[in-house]
């Protein structure tokens, strides 16, 4: 596999990089709070919708591809806030095994 080409400069897109805090809601349940991680620049590429059906009612979200320089730490179970949207990390890979660059591949949810 060759080198992943990417000019720095098109890293133009301010992202908050969250991950879960889980806290108990003194009821036995949890509550989904997120904590901010880092501030980091990223490319953010939306790729298309899918479209599925849940509980009978049609769902359709919509996948980005966001692009950031490698650091460690970054987990499926994280997001990126990019302009108040919120896109779940669903895949995180380095594309060509050289820690410069880790490809998220996200979903855009509602907040």
């Amino acid at each position: 596999m060759g080198e992943m080409r990417l000019d720095p400069g098109r890293l133009s897109a301010r992202l908050r990089l969250e991950t879960p805090a889980y806290e108990g809601d003194g009821q036995g349940g949890l509550t989904d709070e997120w904590t901010a991680v880092a501030e980091i620049w990223g490319r953010v590429e939306p790729l298309g919708a899918t479209h599925r059906e849940d509980a009978g009612a049609l769902i359709a979200p919509v996948s980005h591809r966001v692009t950031i320089r490698h650091r460690q730490g970054v987990r499926h179970d994280m997001r990126f806030v990019f302009r108040g949207r919120l896109l779940l990390v669903r895949t995180v890979r380095d594309p060509d095994e050289t820690r410069r660059y880790l490809i998220c591949d996200c979903e855009e949810t509602r907040p």
